[in-house]
């Protein structure tokens, strides 16, 4: 069986095919548009008539490039740009009358649901109680939990691009009391989730997403041509000294950093506090960087549950439905 995902983010339409045979997504092929939404689109305003046309150009091309490879329609999906805007049924509607994608947008909690299942799936059940942090363009997840699926889930309005666009423009780079109205802002919105994170006690801490990967890079981790197999991690301590070192220099500084790509280089800064901050309050002092997160969370829900579970998900996205997000399944669990 061969399937697809397409994941529309807040800087990329990524595509992954993969083959499904025993259980495990295969990659067979991968590709991304750049359409570079969070730095079109404030956090809470509409999506514009020229971000949705590339949009729906990255979808279709998306789509065909995946049936060329023998995949059927993909599981396509949106985060938190697409599902903050208030046209968003409209966007929607648009991508799928233009490119027959069922494009949906995925609640936050579902996300980290997801990104947690991909996570435990790589690191297997020898990493235990597992506590995970996926850092967005719009929001940031944190889960936890000792099994396949998570047992507590938070998604919060801390992702990179949404915190640069509120606290970092107008200064390049910006003033060290716009920097520090920021770290208040992640430490005031994490502080009860970084509680309850501190009190499960994880054995193990996984960090996933784009940001974390190029702050790990800047870091000191192996570089993404070594293969995933390589472990790469993030201690807390080298993290603080990147804070500042991003803090003083310009976007296009620290662009020409290790690990930082152009594209990402106004948002690391905000990207780096956010992630310090988290792994400060939750007593993290170090995090493995895993290379599975949402879409291979999505690939496996797939296999091991069937496609029913997608179609539920999709209902949520439903043109009818109403405004906002609807969790799927908020899962809490009290000892």
């Amino acid at each position: 069986m061969r399937i697809s995902v397409v994941d529309v983010g807040s800087n990329t339409v990524r595509l992954v095919v993969a083959d499904a045979e025993g259980g495990v997504p295969l990659p067979v092929h991968t590709a991304k548009w750049r359409l570079r939404l969070s730095e079109q689109v404030r956090p809470g305003e509409d999506i514009s008539e020229e971000a949705l046309e590339r949009l729906v150009h990255a979808v279709g091309e998306a789509s065909r490039t995946a049936g060329r490879w023998g995949a059927a329609g993909p599981l396509a999906f949106a985060t938190a740009v697409v599902r903050g805007a208030p046209n968003r049924l409209e966007v929607l509607r648009t991508v799928r009358g233009r490119t027959g994608v069922a494009l949906c947008t995925l609640p936050g909690e579902v996300e980290a649901e997801l990104t947690f299942l991909g996570a435990r799936r790589w690191m297997g059940w020898r990493s235990g109680p597992l506590a995970l942090l996926d850092i967005g363009g719009g929001s940031l997840e944190v889960a936890f939990g000792r099994g396949r699926l998570p047992d507590f889930v938070a998604s919060l309005p801390l992702g990179a691009g949404r915190l640069t666009h509120e606290f970092l423009r107008g200064g390049d780079p910006p003033g060290p009391e716009r920097v520090k109205a920021l770290r208040r802002k992640v430490r005031h919105q994490l502080r009860d989730v970084a509680a309850r994170i501190r009190w499960e006690g994880p054995r193990t801490a996984v960090a996933t997403s784009r940001t974390f990967q190029q702050l790990g890079r800047l870091c000191g981790a192996a570089p993404g041509r070594h293969g995933p197999f390589v472990e790469r991690l993030l201690h807390r301590a080298d993290l603080r000294d990147a804070v500042d070192r991003l803090a003083a220099l310009s976007a296009a500084e620290r662009a020409e950093l290790p690990g930082i790509s152009a594209p990402r280089a106004e948002q690391s800064l905000a990207g780096a506090v956010v992630a310090h901050t988290a792994m400060k309050l939750t007593g993290l002092k170090t995090v493995t960087i895993c290379p599975w997160a949402i879409r291979e969370g999505v690939l496996l829900r797939h296999i091991e549950d069937g496609p029913g579970w997608w179609a539920e998900v999709s209902r949520l996205s439903d043109d009818a439905a109403p405004p906002g997000p609807v969790p799927l399944r908020v899962a809490t669990t009290t000892r």
